[in-house]
């Protein structure tokens, strides 16, 4: 795979001398490189669009450029069907441990508002929404009809959402990145980057917050000064809904991993990683149910 990857990139229009391209750690959905051009270089990114997944180029494309415009994200170079060509910026990608240190948190929240609030502004097109409630009993159509595994688990989980849903009411709508992994967020030391906008669209704020939460192990303390920092309140106020959300995101995770057992070819333990978030689900929960 990495062999016709990079050859792919290399015979790009975009190059002049495209050379010691590399692959680029971190990625579970696409196949990622880096490529140097003269004195300069570039992250590839492969991949079609994943139906399963709900995954449309067209979309991640349009949130990039957004991002880009608005200072969140670096600059688009080059787009082709399958291929998306971005500036290569000298910065750390955070691993959970970073996301988890207290000045680093207060910065990221920060960063989560302004893609909330600014980001709408530099849209120049439509872009999905990703509703979690529906992605979720999407992936459990698709991973009953598969006949995954993990079908027996389904309708739990399903009667399990719609009593999330309810917990979380209405919402306000933002345009959200929805994939508040670690290594989606990188520090070139002066300011943070979000990038890999894949999985971006309207959605509620709670879904981002809580993502980043289960994502990177906030502890509870952090999870409320994270509220308190974002909505200007105690975070009582949101803090049911919050914790439905929590759980949400964390079902999705798991869902998303069953799904990718089945229909991804990356090399990538998705098993394990299922079991993982399974695990960190049925934590979640708990809590939830003690509320």
């Amino acid at each position: 795979m990495s062999e016709t990857a990079i050859a792919r990139a290399a015979a790009l229009g975009c190059f002049s001398d495209p050379r010691d391209i590399t692959p680029l750690g971190g990625g579970i959905t696409n196949v990622n490189l880096i490529v140097r051009d003269g004195d300069r270089r570039f992250v590839v990114r492969l991949g079609d669009d994943i139906p399963e997944h709900g995954v449309m180029r067209w979309n991640e494309l349009a949130l990039s450029r957004a991002a880009e415009r608005a200072g969140l994200s670096p600059a688009v170079v080059y787009q082709e069907p399958g291929v998306l060509v971005l500036d290569f910026l000298e910065a750390k990608t955070f691993g959970e441990a970073d996301v988890r240190e207290p000045e680093n948190l207060q910065r990221i929240v920060a960063l989560i508002s302004r893609v909330h609030h600014d980001l709408g502004a530099h849209l120049t097109g439509p872009v999905l929404a990703f509703w979690p409630f529906q992605v979720n009993r999407t992936y459990a159509a698709r991973l009953s009809a598969d006949r995954s595994p993990h079908s027996e688990v389904l309708p739990g989980l399903m009667n399990t959402l719609s009593d999330l849903e309810a917990a979380v009411g209405p919402v306000d709508l933002v345009v959200g990145h929805n994939d508040l992994l670690a290594a989606n967020l990188l520090d070139d030391g002066d300011k943070l980057w979000l990038i890999d906008w894949e999985y971006g669209g309207f959605n509620s704020p709670l879904f981002d917050l809580a993502g980043l939460a289960s994502n990177n192990g906030l502890t509870e303390l952090q999870e409320r000064a994270m509220l308190e920092q974002y909505f200007d309140a105690r975070p009582e106020t949101n803090w049911r809904a919050y914790k439905a959300m929590k759980c949400t995101s964390l079902m999705r995770e798991t869902l998303w991993s069953m799904t990718s057992e089945i229909h991804s070819d990356l090399d990538f333990d998705y098993a394990a990683y299922t079991s993982e978030n399974m695990d960190r689900l049925n934590a979640a929960l708990s809590e939830f149910r003690e509320l």
